[in-house]
């Protein structure tokens, strides 16, 4: 076995009822006044009330300007309240956006330079104020990670910082904060947890512990998702997913994800469509360029997602993995193709020319990427 590290948020609190545990966990960091991290929609709807019940009397400010694919301004906004206010912790609670505002102010605030460079592998110089990130959507899994993903408006393109100081002090994942998602959201981060599960599972970075999350991911998230899609009030499919979202998070955590979201950060940079969208109109068409590199884990694949293999080749029971992939977002009613959101076909080279330059994505992607072969995948996807 090759030598891997493993790496998470420090301490995991999960099952239903798992945001009763939040006081304790704020006083245990020691935070005298903490910063709420949210968004509109979550404090209109009330869950943010429920959060500031469970503070019973603290002193704490909330930052309600979180946007979906935050751009750097957010966190610079969040920064500035988190100065002016005197807050010592960051009390994350939303999706991944929220997650990752909450990480990036937690790195910038004590920094004097500019936000943008922070940008890229291990620039964050000294740990910031503590995290507790609450995720209210099943997909993302930043909850887990030490990576923060903005959205650079200039470049038009997606960019990430990255850092151990990044990975939560403690992770609450209670599947009661997932039930006012909507279907859409439902289905958009459900499919990005199987994004999730299933590059970490073909990365060239794959682990026994990481190869072991991602595949019961990939089980829980293939009978659970169309459950919790189809009746949001589900309390068992949603539970499933918000398990399977963490188990998710901590694969790719440490094995990376590769070709899927290196080809999706354009999309979002540019197009502003949704992370979890955009990795959803590309996985298949990312799984058929990458099933001939590892057509093994591909019959694991789709063994996972429930198919029957017995008797097919690992050529035809990769095709299955492809298969299933289909079946599942249309289940889920994923928009099909990138037609389907205005983006013009001849965007595609400059799409292609971003997305070829992330290596660090790329370098995880079990089959090698050139220029004119992320245009074909775009292509396809079309």
């Amino acid at each position: 076995m090759n030598i891997s590290t493993f790496k998470i948020a420090n301490k995991l609190i999960t099952g239903n009822g798992a945001t009763e545990c939040l006081l304790h966990e704020v006083e245990r960091l020691e935070m005298k006044n903490p910063l709420i991290v949210t968004d509109e929609i979550l404090q209109k709807i009330g869950v943010i009330e429920k959060i500031q019940t469970l503070l019973k009397g603290l002193s704490y400010g909330v930052f309600t300007g979180v946007k979906p694919e935050p751009e750097f301004y957010v966190v610079e906004e969040c920064k500035e309240m988190f100065r002016k206010g005197g807050h010592d912790g960051l009390i994350a609670v939303g999706g991944g956006s929220a997650i990752d505002t909450a990480k990036a102010v937690s790195a910038f605030s004590p920094f004097e330079g500019n936000l943008i460079e922070l940008v890229g592998t291990d620039l964050v110089p000294v740990k910031g104020a503590p995290i507790i990130a609450i995720p209210t959507t099943a997909g993302t899994g930043s909850e887990v990670t030490n990576i923060s993903i903005l959205s650079d408006k200039d470049a038009q393109l997606k960019k990430g910082i990255v850092s151990d100081y990044l990975l939560p002090d403690v992770a609450i994942v209670a599947p009661e904060m997932t039930m006012t998602m909507p279907p859409s959201v439902t289905a958009a981060s459900g499919i990005d947890a199987l994004v999730h599960a299933i590059e970490a599972y073909i990365s060239v970075n794959a682990s026994p512990i990481t190869d072991a999350l991602a595949l019961g991911a990939m089980k829980m998230i293939g009978k659970s998702l169309p459950k919790a899609y189809s009746n949001p009030n589900n309390v068992e499919a949603r539970e499933q997913m918000a398990t399977a979202s963490l188990m998710a998070g901590m694969a790719f955590g440490n094995a990376g994800v590769g070709a899927v979201h290196a080809l999706a950060y354009p999309l979002g940079g540019r197009y502003h469509i949704a992370h979890g969208v955009s990795n959803a109109l590309l996985l298949p068409f990312v799984m058929e360029w990458n099933k001939i590199s590892c057509v093994e884990r591909f019959r694991d694949i789709a063994e996972a997602l429930g198919e029957k293999t017995d008797g097919l080749t690992d050529s035809e029971a990769a095709d299955k993995a492809v298969q299933a992939m289909k079946r599942l977002c249309s289940e889920v009613n994923i928009p099909k193709g990138l037609h389907a959101f205005h983006i013009p076909e001849e965007a595609i080279p400059d799409m292609a020319e971003d997305a070829s330059k992330n290596n660090r994505l790329l370098k995880n992607n079990p089959r090698l990427l050139s220029k004119l072969d992320i245009e074909q995948i775009y292509r396809s996807a079309y």
